[in-house]
């Protein structure tokens, strides 16, 4: 995890989120960076907001908004799909959080407070998750797009298949 807001300073070549790291660090440095990142833009991170995003940073996959409601009945926070949903709304809305699209689930934002094109690597067998850079404006769409006159203003990358760890095990 990184806590750097300065979008030139993404490591486009680095996908985060297979590699061996020290786990309790990385957790408790996007935490502390969200907090800060939250005072100072004047952002609630509430107790239910903060707990998701730990959650999914503790997971380093991507889960479903119902599993997240079961962990958060679990912590004594409310029971109802909405809890669950308005913290995740919060948390994409503000990138500390990203929708993985296919399988219906979030993930903790790799590159939180960056403005950056996230390419997701999905590992079909443990549903383990990678954020990578895209540069979608300079490759085949972009090209695509400025052939027909088209403005991108949001892309979704998404690749299935096997991370280090089932690749091994495979």
């Amino acid at each position: 995890m990184t806590s750097d807001t300065n979008p030139a300073s993404v490591d486009e070549a680095a996908p985060v989120g297979f590699q061996e790291h020290d786990h309790q660090s990385c957790v408790k440095t996007a935490l502390v960076s969200a907090e800060a990142r939250c005072k100072g833009e004047g952002l609630r991170l509430t107790p239910v907001r903060r707990k998701v995003l730990e959650m999914l940073l503790q997971e380093h996959r991507a889960l479903g908004a119902y599993a997240i409601l079961d962990r958060l009945r679990e912590e004594g926070f409310g029971s109802q799909p909405p809890v669950a949903y308005r913290a995740l709304d919060f948390l994409v809305q503000n990138g500390f959080v990203h929708k993985i699209e296919r399988l219906n689930a979030f993930v903790a934002c790799s590159h939180p407070g960056a403005s950056h094109s996230p390419a997701f690597m999905i590992c079909r067998k443990c549903d383990a998750v990678a954020e990578a850079q895209s540069t979608p404006a300079k490759g085949v769409l972009g090209a695509a797009a400025r052939a027909a006159g088209f403005e991108i203003e949001r892309t979704v990358v998404e690749a299935e298949g096997l991370c280090p760890d089932c690749t091994e095990k495979a």
